[in-house]
């Protein structure tokens, strides 16, 4: 496994393999990795040739008093697990070498970023659409595979592929979590024990949503169901509670059918987001 630093270096690694027939997979990562991400590349190794795995954090995608500058870093640690499951090449790329200067280009993906994390983090998603454009432009991945936590973001990337006929196929994977139900996140490190003891119960409340959906309830109520429960731990503070449509992002308001119930509640001033989906 190697670890390279510039555009012109992944290019010429990806090229390499595609002269060997190889078969190319990404797994764009802002570091600080966990098993979730670790199940991303185990599962690039097991169905691509060569696996490169991205390692930046985007500055483009961190709002004012965001914690862009405290985000954890550390690529040694991230490569020592990198390897062993299945990464071929770490691409680490400065800020410079992924924006110019005077970069005034930017990918937006309409109607899908107005609600869930995008109504409280504006300009968010065109950070994450813009690098993950990127990314892909430089990389030409077959498949490139990204976790379900991030539904909205898995979501929003599919359909920019689409929407720019990107030959990449897009593969969201399930959520990895402790045993207690918290949803794997390098900002899981933030919290103290208290708040690591209170954090399951945003799993356990969107659970109660689930079983409210597949009683016949409607998106209002099932929102209703998961507020109710998150009001029963008092260091949560909601940022927002919401049934969409799974396809669309679109509020379900008083209707039913496929279902994505996702929430976001800070502890302290840690900011945990979580999403489960109901079948028909």
């Amino acid at each position: 496994m190697k670890i390279v630093h510039t555009k012109h270096d992944v290019r010429d690694a990806v090229a390499a393999a595609r002269a060997e027939g190889k078969s190319i997979g990404l797994v764009p990562t802002m570091g600080a990795l966990h098993e979730g991400h670790l199940s991303l590349v185990s599962t690039a190794a097991a169905e691509c040739d060569f696996v490169i795995v991205s390692i930046f954090v985007n500055p483009t995608q961190f709002g004012p008093g965001e914690d862009l500058e405290r985000y954890p870093r550390d690529l040694q640690g991230d490569a020592a697990k990198l390897q062993p499951a299945g990464a071929d090449l770490i691409f680490a790329p400065d800020p410079e070498q992924m924006y110019a200067e005077d970069a005034c280009t930017v990918v937006s993906v309409g109607s899908l970023i107005e609600g869930l994390c995008g109504a409280h983090r504006p300009g968010h998603f065109d950070g994450v659409t813009t690098i993950v454009c990127k990314l892909f432009n430089i990389v030409q991945p077959d498949r490139a595979f990204f976790g379900r936590k991030d539904y909205q973001q898995l979501v929003v990337i599919r359909r920019m592929a689409r929407d720019l006929d990107m030959p990449v196929k897009v593969i969201g994977l399930p959520t990895v979590r402790e045993a207690d139900g918290l949803a794997l996140s390098s900002r899981n490190a933030y919290l103290s024990d208290e708040q690591r003891a209170a954090a399951p119960k945003l799993h356990q409340a969107l659970q109660a949503g689930v079983g409210a959906a597949r009683g016949g309830a409607t998106g209002a109520q099932v929102e209703r169901v998961v507020r109710d429960a998150l009001a029963q731990e008092p260091l949560f503070d909601v940022q927002y509670v919401q049934a969409v449509d799974a396809n669309t992002l679109q509020p379900l308001g008083e209707g039913t059918g496929p279902m994505a119930i996702a929430a976001a509640a800070y502890l302290g001033k840690t900011r945990l987001i979580d999403n489960v989906a109901v079948e028909d």
